[in-house]
Order: structure tokens, then C-alpha cells, then sequence
């Protein structure tokens, strides 16, 4: 099971990025955790700040062996330090939270060397408020310049079955014990041999998708994003399907 440092993740997290801060929605995050998940993914930039509030709101604390992740400096000019100062500051006052769990460099900015946004990362993790450190949508040579600065936990790029452009980065994240989050984990297109395969099993597509994305790689941990209980215990029984080396190939 990949692991965030002495936390096991449950191997199908919840994405959050179209989470509204509603009192269902407020329920919904609970639920989710009570139904078995324990890696919940949101950033600065969702809804507007309510994902994170709403996750604050569900629980806070987080309970015991669940992750929060959030993500700050997405746009252009974002990844300067005094930016990412402010937007940590308001995740940790959105999410009621001392510590962010895991708090990931959302881009890489064209305007800041990359050295400097995580230096400000790192003085909350020296400051005991960021626990462990991501980046999103990057490539081998820029996690290891980041590695060379601090120790990169977790990467977050955009992989699926038709999205391979990183495959030589989930693999070196396997050989290094990076957690690999791929984002949009459902999108592509598996085909005729993705149907054929679902009904075989009598599952859904994207219940074959997760799976054939959990043979892909032992550090993968993808994060499907859902506002309904019944998709996410769907998504979560993805975790008991054995797909065949036949099965597999033919999705590859």
C-alpha cells in the first residue's frame, strides 16, 4: 500500500474540486471518510475556496490516518513566495486545520524559479504546518531539482487511459516511493475492449479504469471526483477487482 509517511492510504481517494459548501456536501465528505476513504484531495483554487471550507467544515480535525491534501500557486505569477504565503495562511484558517497533511506546488510558475516557491513551502514545514510536499504536473527533471531542495512526497499529474504523456514519471515515482496521484483519472477512452471488459466483470467502465490504474503502477492513488455516496462506494469497489495480464493489455 503506498504510504504517506506513517499513514497507509487507502489505494481510491476523493477529488474535490466541484465541492460546494453546502450541508450535504458538508455530510457527503464524512460519509465518504465512514465509507472507507482516507486520502481527500482539494486546493486554493476549487470553488472558489469552498472545497477546502467544506472539508473544514466536515471535520477538523481530520480524523485519524485520513489526508487532507490542498495545492496553492496554480496561475501564472502564483508560485511567488509572498503569494503562496497568503494562500497556505488561508487554507489553514479554510480547512481549521495547524497542519496541512500534504500541500503540493499546484504549478510549477513560468515566472519563479522553482527553488523559491518551495522555499516558502518549506518554512511551513519547518514551521510544523506543512507535514509533507507535492508538486503537480511535472516532469523527471523538474522533481529532481525540487528533491534537491526538499523531499518530494507526492506528484499529481494528468494520467488515464488515454492520458500517457507521463508514463515515464509514474514509473520513476513506483522506483522512488512517490506517491503518483493522477488527476482526471477517468477521463480517455478505453474503447470496445473497455466494455467488453466491464461486462466480463460485471462492472462499470470506470470501475475498470481504477483498476486497470491500480495494476499500473504499486504508487498510484487516484482521486475520482464525485458529490454522490453511490459513485464513490462504486469507485471504492474498484479496490477487489483483479484484472488478467489478457486484461490488461488489451487496455494498454
Amino acid at each position: 500500500m503506498p504510504r504517506l509517511g506513517d499513514v497507509e492510504l487507502t489505494r481510491i481517494g476523493l477529488g474535490t474540486n466541484r465541492l460546494r459548501n453546502t450541508p450535504e456536501n458538508v455530510a457527503f465528505v464524512r460519509e465518504a471518510v465512514a465509507a472507507g476513504v482516507s486520502f481527500v484531495d482539494t486546493a486554493h483554487s476549487y470553488t472558489d475556496g469552498e472545497s477546502e471550507a467544506t472539508i473544514g467544515a466536515a471535520f477538523s480535525p481530520a480524523p485519524e490516518g485520513v489526508v487532507v491534501a490542498t495545492k496553492g500557486g496554480y496561475a501564472r505569477g502564483e508560485g511567488r513566495p509572498e503569494v503562496l504565503r497568503t494562500q497556505i495562511e488561508d487554507s489553514l484558517r479554510r480547512l481549521r486545520t495547524d497542519t496541512i497533511a500534504l500541500y503540493y506546488l499546484h504549478r510549477v510558475d513560468p515566472e519563479t524559479p522553482l527553488e523559491e516557491s518551495l522555499g516558502a513551502i518549506a518554512e511551513y514545514r519547518d514551521a510544523g504546518k506543512i507535514r509533507h510536499i507535492g508538486l503537480s504536473q511535472v516532469g523527471i527533471e523538474q522533481i529532481e531539482r525540487a528533491r534537491r531542495v526538499l523531499p518530494i512526497a507526492a506528484v499529481q499529474n494528468h494520467y488515464n487511459l488515454s492520458e500517457r504523456q507521463y508514463e515515464d514519471v509514474v514509473d520513476y515515482c513506483a522506483g522512488e516511493g512517490i506517491v503518483f496521484v493522477p488527476y482526471f483519472p477517468l477521463g480517455g477512452d478505453g474503447g470496445s475492449a473497455l466494455r467488453e471488459i466491464a461486462e466480463r466483470h460485471g462492472a462499470t467502465p470506470a470501475q475498470i479504469t481504477l483498476a486497470w490504474l491500480l495494476r499500473r503502477s504499486p504508487a498510484m492513488v487516484p482521486i475520482p471526483g464525485t458529490l454522490s455516496l453511490e459513485h464513490l462506494k462504486e469507485n471504492l469497489a474498484a479496490l477487489e477487482l483483479e484484472l488478467s495480464g489478457d486484461e490488461l493489455e488489451a487496455l494498454r
